[in-house]
């Protein structure tokens, strides 16, 4: 590279590279006849290669030898490789499955997901004529084995039955290879354990045609703190404290010699926070999940409870706040959230089907959160479906794989049981409503592994989310409640005060009008959302990975806008942004990142610099959407 330090044995490696794209592009003879190095004055070195590219060689015919178990009309589908495609070597070698990968379909998958592990395959070139190339598969299928022993090593505190639970390897079964890389997925999403060595040991055993599989493992800590405080905003101290216990243990709660220091092991998730600035807000909420009911089947049961105050304690007149007005002037909101999920066998096991009931109570005195409303109480009772399908290997840093989401959140439809509805003093004592969501990630290696481990790769992220409400009679105007709020959403601006949805777009603050062209700085939000899309693509980079914590780097481009009424609705009408940014995952804080956005539409002509249109956005415990 131009710039970069001389170094004769990266010199080496990468002359071996220019040889291997030269071969991935049929030149299988491509050779260099000389390289030159030359020192100039300015202390740069100066590099000649002289490269024999010879001849550009064609796969020809291909024959099967050894295969009793399929035909060769399937494994040539299965190949992939015509007569007459460009030939290269580390294709073949890869359609055979001559190294594993995650994602499969090759030769050797259809035989070792059948139990053929002792299943050999070999390319052999059996003529060579101008510029073509034969090949002769050979094949040696041996029995199949059968797994005989399953070992676990190194779960000092994960107990073994929430690891079995986990492993599709199960004494008794036929080998399979997929079956050892899905297992091997599912102990990583766990995330109690370093990711980078759940490498599974298979031991053959040629004497009984089975198999023993030795799974070591190597615990972390997968706790979370989160622990911040701030001051500004003219409400002074705001301080927030949470804790994620993601490996609790409720059954040995009331038993002393579990406290060391939390009773742990069961794989349930335990997460308390509390938030105030003693002012003017605060907050509380936990939550606790069971991932499987029963401990027979994947079937998750989760319970929610916040409680929150948002008190109108600035004086106008004074310009401070005011201690006595928090108790005339608040927004209490109460609520409570029960979901079920099943993980489903059809189309595939990747699919899982949540319910979940939210009920929330909003209780106002004297606090003017919209047109129309200022007083009284509005109760928010919803049931919310979600179809999800999730193929991705590491949770943390996805490097393959998607997620897919479809929901549908909706209300009773009152207004069809009480005509005057629209009429009465408080319509949203009941709010009505019907909400729809699509979520979609895509998570794409991009070029080869780096690094000693061969650990690091550059990762493509493609993402697009979309959300829609509805309401059930034009009499209503769409419900003030679960609408999108689009913008900011960094550590000032992560609670969706009426139940909205929040929505990232870095590089913007949060707004409310549609037009690209009206510059969100010059507004004050405070009507949202009843659509909203937003697509993403962001290039990501593994600086560390290791078991005490992960970091990576970011670029993006983003584009997004949301929409007050249908008739309004231009889904190429899109505000965009650029930027970069950086994640840290940390045992016990868990989430640590922040990005620098710039608003391309935040640009105003004759403006120099980017002051006036870039933006930081702070995040710490999760990521908004």
């Amino acid at each position: 590279l131009s710039g970069a330090k001389f170094n004769q044995l990266k010199f080496d490696e990468d002359k071996n590279s220019v040889l291997n794209y030269y071969n991935s592009m049929g030149y299988r003879d491509a050779q260099i006849v000389s390289d030159t190095t030359v020192g100039t004055r300015a202390g740069n070195i100066h590099v000649d290669l002289k490269v024999d590219e010879g001849r550009k060689y064609y796969f020809g015919n291909i024959t099967w030898k050894g295969n009793a178990k399929y035909s060769d009309s399937i494994m040539n589908v299965i190949l992939g490789i015509n007569k007459g495609d460009i030939y290269n070597i580390d294709i073949l070698n890869k359609r055979l499955g001559k190294e594993v990968t995650q994602e499969g379909g090759d030769i050797s998958g259809l035989y070792m997901d059948d139990g053929y592990l002792f299943f050999r395959v070999e390319p052999v070139e059996t003529a060579v004529y101008n510029d073509t190339i034969d090949h002769e598969i050979r094949i040696t299928e041996g029995p199949q084995a059968r797994i005989k022993n399953v070992t676990i090593a190194g779960n000092e505190k994960t107990k073994d039955h929430v690891i079995r639970r986990e492993l599709r390897t199960i004494p008794g079964e036929l080998f399979s290879r997929s079956d050892l890389i899905r297992s091997q997925r599912e102990l990583a999403n766990l995330q109690f354990f370093n990711q980078e060595t759940i490498n599974p040991g298979v031991v053959p055993n040629a004497d009984d045609g089975t198999v023993d599989i030795n799974w070591k493992l190597e615990e972390k800590s997968s706790d979370q703190l989160e622990l911040s405080a701030g001051w500004g905003g003219g409400v002074g101290l705001t301080g927030t404290l949470g804790v994620t216990f993601n490996n609790f243990s409720i059954r040995n709660i009331w038993k002393k010699s579990a406290w060391d220091p939390l009773p742990t092991g069961d794989g349930q998730k335990l997460s308390l926070r509390v938030q105030s600035n003693g002012r003017a807000y605060r907050s509380l909420s936990a939550s606790f999940t069971e991932p499987w009911l029963g401990g027979k089947k994947r079937n998750s049961l989760t319970f929610g409870i916040n409680n929150s105050k948002y008190s109108n304690a600035f004086d106008p007149f004074t310009g401070q706040i005011d201690r006595a007005r928090s108790d005339t002037n608040y927004l209490k909101t109460t609520g409570f959230s029960v979901s079920l999920g099943k993980q489903l066998k059809w189309p595939d096991d990747f699919f899982s089907l949540v319910y979940t009931l939210n009920i929330t109570q909003y209780k106002l005195r004297n606090y003017p959160i919209f047109d129309g409303l200022k007083d009284g109480t509005s109760s928010n009772i919803s049931l919310k479906l979600t179809l999800q399908r999730s193929s991705v290997f590491n949770t943390i840093f996805p490097t393959s794989g998607s997620n897919v989401t479809g929901s549908v959140q909706f209300t009773p439809p009152y207004s069809l049981f009480n005509k005057n509805l629209a009429k009465s003093a408080n319509p949203y004592k009941t709010p009505e409503y019907h909400k729809w969501r699509f979520n979609a990630e895509w998570f794409v290696p991009i070029g080869k592994p780096m690094g000693a481990d061969n650990n690091r790769q550059f990762v493509l992220k493609i993402a697009a989310k979309y959300g829609f409400m509805g309401r059930y009679t034009n009499k209503l105007d769409y419900s003030p409640f679960e609408r999108f709020q689009v913008g900011d959403a960094g550590l000032t601006n992560n609670y969706g005060l009426l139940g909205y949805d929040i929505v990232a777009h870095r590089g913007y603050p949060v707004y409310e009008s549609s037009d690209p062209t009206v510059n969100p700085d010059q507004q004050n939000a405070n009507k949202f959302f009843i659509i909203f899309n937003k697509y993403t693509l962001e290039m990501r980079f593994p600086l560390v990975t290791n078991p005490s914590s992960t970091i990576y780097a970011l670029s993006f481009f983003e584009a997004a806008n949301g929409w007050h009424d249908y008739k309004d609705y231009n889904p190429f009408r899109l505000r965009r942004s650029v930027g970069v940014g950086m994640r840290f995952f940390l045992p016990m804080f868990g989430l640590l990142g922040f990005d620098y956005g710039v608003g391309l539409d935040r640009l105003t002509p004759g403006q120099s610099g980017l002051k006036g249109a870039s933006r930081f956005t702070f995040m710490l415990g999760f990521e908004p959407e």
